[in-house]
């Protein structure tokens, strides 16, 4: 059986309360453009972030009705749907936040995390060469030894010889 499991973070709480505080940090986040929390909380609502802004860019009436459920307050639904229509985030496909780490809080050391929306727009990344053709790297000219050291490899060669001569 199931009883009260629901997915998603807990955070600490029971269900309605998880509720009423995503509701109220994703409120936040669209109210400031900027929030200062801790890291579990900005990760549990940055799926409820990119759905509200998914929503706002397909712009439709149940779109609208979704959001405001989500969200709770219909003035900022409809300044989101307006940033949407006026193409704040046409050419970006999901990630509409950035989480940036503070550090450890001092009290309890909950790490903490500013998370904001991205405004920017999206740097293509470069594509790469249709398979780079492999060149073949020259070796390098070996040296010749000098005359000294040719000679004294000589004298090391039949000593080496008068040696194994000597062994049998």
């Amino acid at each position: 059986m199931r009883h009260n499991k629901k997915k998603g973070m807990k955070l600490g709480t029971d269900a309605s309360h998880t509720k009423a505080m995503k509701k109220s940090l994703v409120r936040a986040l669209f109210e400031n453009d900027r929030i200062k929390t801790i890291d579990v909380r900005a990760k549990a609502i940055r799926g409820d972030v990119d759905r509200v802004i998914t929503w706002a860019k397909k712009g439709d009436v149940a779109s609208r009705r979704l959001a405001i459920a989500k969200v709770g307050d219909k003035d900022i639904v409809r300044e989101v749907f307006e940033k949407a229509a006026q193409g704040m985030w046409a050419d970006r496909n999901g990630g509409y936040t950035r989480i940036m780490k503070l550090g450890p809080r001092k009290g309890d050391a909950a790490e903490i995390v500013i998370m904001e929306l991205v405004t920017e727009p999206v740097q293509p990344k470069a594509k790469k060469a249709a398979k780079a053709t492999v060149t073949k790297v020259e070796e390098a000219p070996v040296e010749e030894p000098k005359a000294e050291d040719a000679a004294e490899a000589v004298e090391a060669e039949e000593a080496v010889e008068e040696t194994e001569e000597s062994a049998e």
